[in-house]
């Protein structure tokens, strides 16, 4: 019989498998971007959002910005050469990634989708979700595209 992983415990056995050390933290919840960043003695912009975007054909991709940011979807659309893509709502999240909205990250996800990052993300350090609510990972942002393959681009507008 097959053990079931935590989310978190995903995370780390997918981070291990690729090679990419990645640091799991527990934290109280947050009402905004910029309470997470100061609980967290980070920037919002050090925040990664994880989305998990559909594509007409049913597949997805994810697509990592940072706080104080979102999706361009004009520039997102002509980075993937598709006309339609749009956020699934939270159970075809779910299913897509194995993750709830809030905990969404590739690292564990139940299928490998792409992942896209802007550019912004680059050379930083960043947290994310850690795949279960009340825990972050922290990451280096240039080892998380190595390890995916990631297609970084300029892919956000400030919100």
């Amino acid at each position: 019989m097959d053990e079931v992983l935590t989310g978190s415990e995903r995370v780390r056995a997918d981070a291990a498998a690729r090679g990419l050390d990645v640091e799991i933290i527990e934290r109280p919840a947050a009402r905004s971007l910029e309470e997470a960043a100061e609980l967290m003695g980070i920037e919002p912009g050090d925040i990664v959002k994880s989305l998990v975007v559909k594509r007409s054909d049913d597949t997805y991709l994810f697509v990592l910005v940072p706080g104080g940011r979102k999706i361009s979807w004009p520039k997102l659309r002509a980075l993937v050469g598709v006309n339609k893509l749009q956020l699934p709502d939270a159970s075809l999240a779910l299913a897509a990634t194995g993750y709830e909205r809030g905990t969404i990250t590739p690292l564990g996800s139940t299928t490998a989708w792409p992942v896209y990052i802007d550019e912004s993300v680059v050379g930083r350090r960043v947290s994310m979700g850690a795949g279960e609510h009340g825990r972050s990972l922290f990451v280096d942002a240039d080892r998380l595209v190595e390890a995916f393959g990631a297609t970084v681009a300029d892919l956000s507008d400030p919100e």
